[in-house]
């Protein structure tokens, strides 16, 4: 008896020291050996989360940039290059309720990583029209010989010669379109974009949701900050890139600089939008390689292991059943989430602030999108600035503006300690203040160009009635000239005639890159002076005052852009607080998918659409179909687009009151509510403890009791 109790004594010893010794000895040991690790992986997903968002927004913030280019070389209006670049939403939102469902469940850094190769083949297969398309044709008059005198003005003594030309051109033409597929090769760049919404899905739900699992409650906000900087310089090296490629000819590479006679200051100059795609879809594939050598899950901080309360997925799916860890209570959680989506959807969207908050952002996001996709094409046409500029412009001013303001706003809202209804107000404030700068751009306009037949007579006065039969005049009356072409000259008399045929010119000189054209009769007229009547190749310079306009207009638009952005981080502040912690997740995405379903998508096309409405001459493919605009009118052109921003800006303005005013009467009364509940409850707390105390004695002898019977 004595031997067997010793060897029970012993067998429990071994059992009950053993898990209290060895293991723990063992888990310290594996936990600071495998902590340095963990941190190092951490950083390295951090820096390569950053440098996929700056290769997203770089690649994002070109093809901002080179939407005029797209839509010369593929001869296509602005609301199909509106179309184009809406793309990228439609494939976001084809994708984005998988990946974020299944994602989580899977490998996320690798899912990262194919997105990062999606997008990379994406904008890759953007720049493939260029490699198969011919050569890129403007018109242009041309020579065969540096020496010849020839003359634009085909006269009706040569109309038998002229006649079987035409007959022999048109029959070529009609061959050359049976076999074009360059017509269509615009559905490359749709198909590219398209890919690049699908690849970039994976980014902000599995990223962000990676980083706030494995770091640290003190530094989640720090990386997200991290991350956030870094997307935001990706735009500004998006256009600067963009205006570095617009300088460059569109066929660099492939023929003969020399001959190319116009610069990058014509309305009809293509700069080489395909290079810059290229840089941009190595870099995103480079930027998926860190991901396939990051591991599935990390070790946790022991700081979210010990919270009971770490993450607002495991308070929302778990509840109070931390216990429930079965295969079967988690299938019967995702069941129950399942049918409380329709209720919590109902809840989400009866929240009077949320709601008029999502309808007030969803209608300046319509106005924001759309100005921003436009604006290089509208400094260009109203400015008469080349997209070189344009581009520079907008990557080294106006963004940073952007930046400067979205963080001020976040400064103010940390260093003030600004509530909920604190946060309403600046946005109201910023929208309004913002849009009321805005304004003052209606006045800073250059007028139209002087176009004979277009914007004024052949005599110089104006107006001129806006139509394709306003070309011919008098003066041209003898010439057989195409009311189609876009070959603008610039007469002596400060005209620009839409072709030197137009403009009765009898011959012409090439020296160089210099093409002069002479005994111009349409320039004479217009000039009242006799002789006076040669011309160049290329569009008149606007007035004196448009510079000076120019430069008024950037200093606006940047304080502008400032102003408007200091109210992104209050409404994001907004957005999160009016809403109960349960559903925070679930109003994010609502949110972000109304964004882009209602004002990433349909903005840039009714824009464009608008946009074309003021145009005054048409260009024309080779096959007779209409190409892009090759004049707008300046003062149609600014009242649109200028006045359809303005009237999504007040609207939203009026929602951003509605905000305020309910949050004021739902919330503030609420508040004075719930402090007078505090108040009771302290009272009722005060007593519940003094209760407590002086029952002590009677309550303690009953637990020892019970402790003793155990």
């Amino acid at each position: 008896m004595d031997t067997s109790s010793k060897e029970n004594i012993q067998l429990f010893c071994k059992n009950s020291m053993q898990p209290v010794e060895r293991p723990s000895f063992k888990t310290e040991y594996s936990s600071s050996e495998k902590k340095q690790p963990c941190c190092s992986e951490l950083k390295v997903f951090l820096g390569a989360l950053s440098f996929v968002y700056f290769a997203k927004a770089l690649s994002g913030g070109y093809l901002k940039s080179t939407i005029t280019q797209i839509e010369r070389r593929f001869e296509i209006p602005s609301s199909l290059v509106g179309v184009i670049d809406g793309s990228f939403e439609i494939g976001n939102l084809l994708v984005i309720t998988f990946v974020s469902y299944f994602g989580a469940r899977l490998h996320r850094p690798k899912i990262i990583g194919a997105g990062c190769l999606i997008m990379g083949i994406g904008t890759l297969l953007i720049a493939l029209p260029q490699f198969f398309m011919e050569q890129y044709r403007y018109e242009r008059y041309s020579f065969s010989n540096s020496t010849i005198s020839t003359s634009p003005c085909l006269l009706e003594s040569n109309s038998q010669l002229t006649t079987s030309v035409m007959e022999k051109s048109q029959s070529k033409i009609n061959n050359e379109c049976e076999i074009d597929p360059s017509s269509s090769m615009w559905v490359y760049v749709f198909l590219g974009n398209l890919l690049r919404g699908i690849g970039e899905t994976p980014l902000q739900p599995l990223g962000i949701t990676y980083l706030d699992d494995f770091a640290s409650e003190d530094n989640v906000a720090f990386y997200i900050g991290c991350v956030q900087t870094v997307a935001i310089i990706g735009p500004i090296f998006g256009f600067l890139l963009g205006s570095l490629c617009a300088k460059l000819y569109v066929d660099i590479g492939f023929v003969n600089l020399d001959h190319v006679t116009i610069t990058p200051t014509d309305p009809q100059w293509v700069g080489a939008w395909w290079l810059g795609y290229l840089v941009a879809g190595v870099i995103s594939l480079l930027a998926a390689v860190p991901f396939w050598c990051l591991p599935k899950s990390l070790l946790r901080p022991q700081s979210k292991e010990d919270s009971s309360s770490s993450s607002e997925k495991s308070t929302f799916i778990m509840g109070d059943q931390t216990e429930c860890q079965t295969t079967h209570r988690e299938k019967a959680k995702m069941m129950e989430m399942a049918r409380d989506f329709l209720p919590s959807l109902k809840n989400l969207l009866g929240n009077p602030v949320y709601f008029l908050y999502l309808c007030a952002s969803t209608v300046q996001f319509n106005s924001l999108f759309g100005m921003v996709t436009y604006k290089p094409k509208y400094i260009e046409q109203q400015y008469g600035q080349s997209s070189s500029k344009a581009n520079f412009v907008i990557g080294l001013v106006n963004i940073p503006a952007v930046a400067l303001g979205i963080f001020s706003g976040g400064i103010v809202m940390k260093k003030f300690r600004i509530g909920v209804y604190g946060a309403a107000k600046i946005y109201l404030g910023s929208s309004v203040l913002g849009y009321l700068l805005f304004l003052s751009l209606f006045a800073l306009g250059c007028e139209n160009s002087d176009v004979a037949g277009l914007t004024v007579s052949y005599h110089g006065t104006k107006p001129a009635s806006y139509h394709e039969r306003a070309l011919f005049s008098d003066c041209n009356s003898r010439c057989k000239c195409s009311e189609t072409k876009w070959e603008p000259m610039c007469g002596e008399n400060g005209i620009t005639y839409a072709s030197a045929c137009l403009a009765g010119c009898q011959t012409s000189t090439r020296t160089g890159k210099t093409i002069i054209f002479h005994n111009c009769t349409c320039v004479g007229i217009g000039a009242s002076i006799s002789g006076n009547s040669s011309g160049m190749v290329g569009r008149c310079q606007k007035d004196n005052e448009c510079p000076k306009m120019f430069l008024y207009f950037l200093v606006i638009s940047v304080i502008t852009s400032y102003t408007l952005s200091l109210g992104g981080i209050p409404g994001y502040i907004l957005l999160l607080r009016c809403i109960k912690p349960q559903l925070k997740s679930f109003a994010l995405g609502i949110y972000t998918l109304a964004v882009r379903v209602l004002a990433g998508i349909p903005a840039p096309v009714y824009f464009g659409v608008l946009i074309d409405t003021s145009c005054l001459k048409w260009g024309f493919k080779r096959c007779g179909s209409r190409g892009s605009c090759r004049l707008y009118d300046s003062h149609a052109f600014r009242h649109i687009y200028l006045g359809l921003t303005m009237l999504l800006g007040i609207m939203s303005i009026f929602l951003s009151t509605a905000v305020l005013f309910t949050l004021k009467k739902n919330y503030v009364s609420k508040r004075r509510i719930f402090r007078t509940m505090r108040e009771r409850t302290v009272v009722s707390t005060r007593i519940s403890k003094e209760n407590c105390t002086t029952s002590d004695h009677l309550l303690q002898p009953t637990w020892v009791g019970k402790e003793t019977q155990l």
